[in-house]
């Protein structure tokens, strides 16, 4: 069974006309939505400026910092620096050439494929990185696919740069990811402007949910042998490495196909697994075709990711760090298994698999038909903090939550009490079938 047909979408909402008698905001920055989850983020800090309890399950970013190991390399970077030995300063715009080798070592390790260390740009975070590789790929009015529910970020962006995107909608009966027939459909919507992108998350955001690699490969050969043309595959693996099935998530480098074809655009960071949010070093695999382009976009445009980031970096892929890592992946795993297990027990019965990453998207759609109006509800009467589906998906958004569970078992057990316990205080609107 597909999900709904997909809707015609414009390039973007239409902002209000701008006033030629006064200085503001473009019309391109005015359409670019704000994020919930900030919202949500302040609400909860103001409840604790009141001096009451929150637990934060509201924002997928690791509740540690990065290892010793990675906090005493910088260390000795910036003692070195002080003592003259180095400026830490600009270095060259695709990154240092140590890291470079090292990410590119990592994927022979990890996924048995052979990268040129001169196809790995490091970028300030995997925001930079979209951001290059969609500028570089993309001309203003291109048509590119993404899975609604998804990461907002990569609409926004696309809308800010003039690209036509083309929402996907998915959910639980294809594990809420894209198939080659969903984007058969987006195709066959407007037969003149063929799709030129498609972007895909596994482990996703916000869901959790994992693609095998069978069916990521079927994505990639998509995009590279539609008859239309072929599109340029952009893969999000910024959560490898944090899944809870018996099947690793695959790279879009492991296509058999990828090193012929040359779509696809590999995305990762050092934020999530590695536990380096705010160092912002991330980096991306880039195909033949946009190495110039890329390069010349990152001289331009950022210059360089931090070098005292990368130096962090360098250190958080060594294998000193592994066993660290992975512990904060089984803690992961416990509130996982926490959360599917108790929020049935609190009304919560239509969860996503939450196979990777550390999101679980629920369908609340028998609860309300405001998830905002739900969210802050409930924050205010358990002190449990989430966010609403709207961010990430415009349109079904106001009927799913999402609870991020990568803090402490004690925040996720917490949770799950705080709700059952309160539910006849949160719950407490009539949904009408």
């Amino acid at each position: 069974r597909l999900p709904p047909p997909l809707r015609q979408t414009r390039v973007m909402s239409s902002p209000p006309p701008r006033d030629a008698s006064r200085i503001s905001a473009s019309v391109r920055a005015s359409g670019v939505p704000a994020f919930r989850v900030m919202e949500v983020m302040k609400a909860a800090h103001d409840r604790e400026r009141d001096g009451k309890n929150v637990l934060h399950m509201e924002v997928g970013q690791p509740s540690v910092g990065p290892p010793t190991f990675v906090l005493d390399a910088a260390h000795a970077a910036l003692d070195q620096c002080a003592r003259g030995e180095t400026t830490l300063g600009y270095t060259v715009a695709d990154g240092t050439d140590e890291l470079r080798g090292k990410v590119a070592e990592s994927y022979r390790t990890r996924y048995g494929v052979d990268v040129d260390p001169t196809h790995v740009m490091v970028t300030t975070g995997s925001s930079a990185a979209f951001v290059l590789a969609f500028l570089a790929a993309f001309d203003a009015g291109d048509r590119v696919a993404i899975a609604q529910p998804g990461y907002p970020c990569y609409r926004n962006i696309l809308e800010a740069l003039g690209v036509e995107v083309v929402p996907v909608p998915v959910d639980a009966t294809t594990n809420f990811q894209p198939t080659p027939g969903l984007l058969d459909l987006a195709e066959k919507e407007n037969p003149t402007k063929p799709i030129k992108g498609v972007i895909v998350a596994s482990p996703s955001n916000p869901t959790g949910t994992v693609l095998t690699s069978r069916e990521l490969f079927a994505l990639h050969d998509w995009c590279a042998t539609k008859p239309s043309g072929k599109a340029f595959f952009v893969s999000d693996e910024i959560y490898h490495q944090i899944e809870y099935g018996t099947e690793r998530a695959a790279s879009a480098l492991e296509a058999p196909a990828a090193k012929e074809a040359q779509v696809a655009i590999v995305i990762n960071s050092f934020s999530k697994y590695h536990c380096l949010t705010g160092w912002r070093v991330g980096w991306c695999i880039v195909p033949d075709s946009l190495r110039n382009s890329m390069t010349a976009l990152q001289q331009n445009l950022f210059i360089n990711a931090p070098h005292i980031s990368q130096v962090a970096a360098c250190a958080a892929l060594h294998k000193e760090c592994a066993e660290t890592l992975n512990s904060h992946v089984e803690r992961y795993r416990e509130n996982r298994k926490v959360l599917l297990e108790g929020l049935p027990k609190a009304g919560f019965t239509k969860l996503s698999s939450a196979g990777g990453a550390y999101y679980v998207y629920a369908d609340v759609s028998h609860f309300t038909k405001d998830s905002v109006a739900l969210c802050a509800r409930i924050l205010h009467v358990t002190g449990v903090a989430i966010v609403p589906g709207v961010d990430f998906d415009r349109e079904r958004g106001h009927q799913h939550v999402r609870f991020s569970f990568c803090g402490s078992l004690e925040t996720a057990t917490g949770a799950v009490a705080k709700l059952v316990a309160h539910r006849k205080e949160w719950d407490v609107e009539t949904v009408e079938e």
